[in-house]
Formats: C-alpha cells, structure tokens, sequence
C-alpha cells in the first residue's frame, strides 16, 4: 500500500512533514510519529516538521514545529498528512518542494500531490502511518508509538466511532508494545480545570434543536471574546458536547471568528453529512465534516439543509 511512499521517502535528502492547520491529535499524532519514524530509520536524512501552533495539544511531545528558512524547502520532498484539501495545508511552502505526497483518510476531493494514498476506511491519519511503519518493517520507538496511538484515541472517539473495525484494534495493540504512559496521555487529552467545566455547562445551556432534532449552537465573536478562548476552542473543542442527545443524529456548532467567518463542525451518527459540507466549502469524513462560512446567515442556510437531510433520514429509517 505504501510503496511508492517509501520510493519517494529512499530518494529524499531533505523531507518536510506538513498537516492540516489549527491541528488535532490525529494531524499532529501523525506528522510527530512520522517525523520519529524517519529519523530512527533513515539517520542519514533531514527532517523537518512545520505548521502552526499545537494549541491544546501542545502537551505532546515534539509537538514544537521547527523553524525552516524559505530556501530548505526548494528540492525537498513534502508530506502532507490528515488534510484534504491544499488550502488547509499549515505552511503555503509545500507548494516549493521537488515533490510532494499525501496521506489521508479525509474523503478524497481531489488530488494535489504527487504520489497520494487516500483510504477513508481509516479511523485517523495515525493508524495509515501506523500500517505503513509495519508493513514496511520501520523500528517503532516510544516517541512515535505513543504519537500515533493518542492521534488514533482522539480520532476513533476513543475506539467508540463506526470506523473503528478490528485493523483499528490490531494496529493499537502492535502500538502499545512499545511502552508509554497511557495514564498521563488521557489525563491531559481530557482533565478539565473548572473554569472551562463551567465554560461547558453555559454551552449545554444553549443548545437549540431544529424541527427535525438537528442539534445546534451559535456562538458570537463576542460572546467568545468574554469567555477568553479562541473560537478553535468553541468550534471543535465544544462540538461533541452534543454527541450523546438521545433522538440526536447530526449536530452542528457554529462559531464567529473575526477576520475569517464562522466555524462549522458537523457531526452525526450514522448520517453522511459530507456532502452538506462539501457544499459549503468544506469537508471531512461521513460522520465528522467542517467548513468555515462567511456570515450568519450563510450558517443559518446550512443549518436549514441539515435539518431537511434529518428529515428525509428519518423518513427513510
């Protein structure tokens, strides 16, 4: 499956690792444990990982981007991991490279690079470089083992989502020969303190249901402003706050970002809401899409097309 990854990788003296930007687990978990991987297996070449910064995830190890001047990324090879579109590559200079892959488990879009393995049959980007460093024979160390396994726990919901399949738990257990501390990695993917426990509870307070239990939130600049985070924070950090609503298949959280638009993260379960996002300039997987709108109005027009796909789904059931 990943031959022509490797061909590219043995041919390489420089290589640059990208992923998508305002990072998840699985976009950071994969680029850090390819970066390890390379580096233990391939000595003899330069690696580099760049993009913006780890936010919330910045507890990972070697989660810090390197800093590359423009000149490096002339005749290097880029790759481009857990992104799916080239406009939400974390660093514009990948375009500079001599060559360029792509690995991904988003739905395919549309190609951009060079050599590409896409397989939306995946449960995260993690477990792809997982399976790639096994079935190539890599030397697996604690750093990528321990990057891999938390992109895959934060992206299978841990192991809870309908992707997670029995490859899934096969390639996490190869994972978890290698030791690391489980214990502390949960504890900081999901402590809270109580200020943001409290942030929590204001939001469940203002979830709203359309005609059709469409779950939603809208949440303003402003009122993002007062609570001291960033929308990031709200959009993505909040969203599945409404996971578990019972009579609940699809839920959307909308957040304003000043300068940008609005932040839409799409959700369901066992709805493919894909298609409503591709319309609205995003994408994403079946059950977990995004996309950024200009206005509130726009967000209102999406949210209304949500509800009319939760109609005629369960009228369909």
């Amino acid at each position: 499956m990943f031959e022509t990854v490797l061909e590219e990788i043995r041919r390489a003296d420089t290589i640059i690792l990208y992923r998508h930007k305002n990072p998840d687990g699985d976009a950071l978990g994969s680029q850090i444990g390819l970066h390890a991987l390379l580096r233990e297996n391939f000595p003899e070449k330069t690696v580099y990982q760049v993009g913006d910064e780890a936010g919330r995830y910045a507890f990972m190890k070697e989660s810090a981007m390197d800093d590359v001047p423009d000149e490096v990324f002339t005749g290097a090879l880029a790759i481009i991991l857990d992104c799916g579109a080239p406009h939400l590559v974390s660093d514009e200079r990948w375009r500079l490279a001599a060559r360029s892959v792509r690995i991904d488990h988003h739905l395919f879009c549309g190609k951009f690079c060079d050599e590409e393995v896409i397989d939306s049959g995946f449960e995260s980007c993690c477990g792809m470089i997982a399976l790639l460093a096994q079935e190539q024979g890599l030397r697996l160390t604690p750093l990528a083992a321990e990057s891999l396994y938390t992109g895959m726990v934060t992206d299978s919901g841990r192991f809870r989502f309908d992707s997670v399949g029995a490859r899934t738990l096969r390639l996490a257990a190869w994972l978890r020969e290698v030791p690391f501390d489980t214990n502390a990695m949960y504890r900081n993917l999901y402590s809270e303190d109580l200020s943001a426990l409290k942030r929590r509870s204001a939001f469940i307070d203002r979830i709203q249901l359309s005609d059709h239990a469409v779950a939603w939130v809208y949440t303003s600049a402003a009122e993002i402003a007062a609570m001291g985070v960033t929308p990031f924070d709200v959009s993505r950090g909040m969203v599945n706050t409404m996971a578990d609503l019972k009579g609940v298949r699809i839920w959307v959280n909308f957040a304003e970002a000043p300068g940008e638009g609005v932040y839409c993260e799409l959700r369901s379960s066992g709805v493919n809401i894909n298609p409503i996002a591709v319309k609205y300039g995003g994408g994403g997987h079946a059950a977990a899409s995004g996309a950024t709108v200009p206005d509130h109005e726009t967000a209102m027009a999406m949210l209304a097309d949500l509800d009319t796909l939760a109609k005629e789904t369960a009228e369909n059931d």
